[in-house]
């Protein structure tokens, strides 16, 4: 478990900061009193989630989709393998609607499944969620003119099938 908590908490809060230096209009809702620190979070564990993909999941009784809002007809069938993808849960158009890929702090629902769901839940949640309550709000707060220290588009995702955030995320700090 304790390595599990250092590499998602690492992607929660490099996907928070990135999501506030690429949105500034969001970040000046925090700054704003419009939004809080803990919306800016919840929004970046909807939109950009630290685990993108949980393989080796399978299925223990037959699952007909059409029955959780899936095609019609399609089953899957007991003892086949489930890919829980949670990147893609949280950018749902039909749970989040059709701006469901928008970073926005003030979005109602922010729900997502960043950190599991049920039995899968994630017994780290509330410390990675408390670290990142710490640390974003630090940065900001000891760097108020933060940026990019390069275009957005030149960072490179971290090189996994699991882990979703960046391999570095260079910054100006003034």
């Amino acid at each position: 478990m304790i390595g599990a908590g250092h590499e998602t908490t690492v992607n929660l809060i490099d996907n928070a900061a990135h999501a506030l230096l690429t949105h500034p209009d969001q970040l000046a809702h925090i700054r704003e009193g419009r939004a809080t620190w803990d919306d800016a979070i919840e929004e970046s564990l909807r939109a950009d989630a630290p685990v993108a993909n949980l393989p080796l999941r399978y299925a223990v009784e037959d699952i007909e989709l059409g029955e959780l809002g899936g095609p019609q007809g399609m089953v899957i069938r007991a003892g086949e393998a489930i890919l829980a993808a949670y990147a893609a849960a949280g950018r749902d158009a039909e749970r989040h609607g059709k701006d469901a890929d928008r970073f926005d702090v003030t979005r109602v629902d922010k729900e997502h499944l960043a950190f599991g769901y049920g039995a899968h839940h994630c017994l780290g949640a509330p410390l990675g969620r408390l670290e990142a309550r710490v640390a974003i709000p630090a940065l900001f707060d000891r760097f108020p003119g933060l940026t990019l220290a390069g275009p957005p588009e030149e960072l490179l995702p971290v090189e996994s099938f699991i882990s979703h955030g960046h391999r570095s995320l260079p910054v100006r700090l003034f």
